[in-house]
Order: structure tokens, then C-alpha cells, then sequence
């Protein structure tokens, strides 16, 4: 359960950095650009707990 809440966290937290990341470089955004950025950040999100974690088990 732990691992779980863990993993949870550190998904949100690089999704959050990640979705910031995304609207600080868009510039004006609208409602359009919050989902697709949302969308990329998940995604870039899962691919950076993908990576630390096949770099970390080594």
C-alpha cells in the first residue's frame, strides 16, 4: 500500500511539474491548451517514472 501511495505521489508530482512546465512555455493559453498540456504531462509523467525507476532498480 505504501508503494502504491508512493508511486501516486511521484506521478502527481512530476504531472504537476510537467503540466506548469508546458503553460509557462505556451504563453496565453485557453481551455484547449490546459487539456492538451494535462494530456502531455501525464504522459511525460509516466515516461519519467518509467525511466527513474529502470535507471533506479540497476
Amino acid at each position: 500500500m505504501v508503494r502504491a501511495l508512493a508511486a501516486g505521489g511521484e506521478l502527481l508530482g512530476w504531472w504537476a511539474a510537467l503540466t506548469l512546465l508546458w503553460i509557462l512555455l505556451i504563453g496565453p493559453v485557453d481551455t484547449l491548451e490546459w487539456v492538451v498540456g494535462a494530456g502531455a504531462g501525464l504522459v511525460a509523467a509516466a515516461a519519467a517514472r518509467g525511466a527513474r525507476r529502470a535507471v533506479g532498480d540497476r
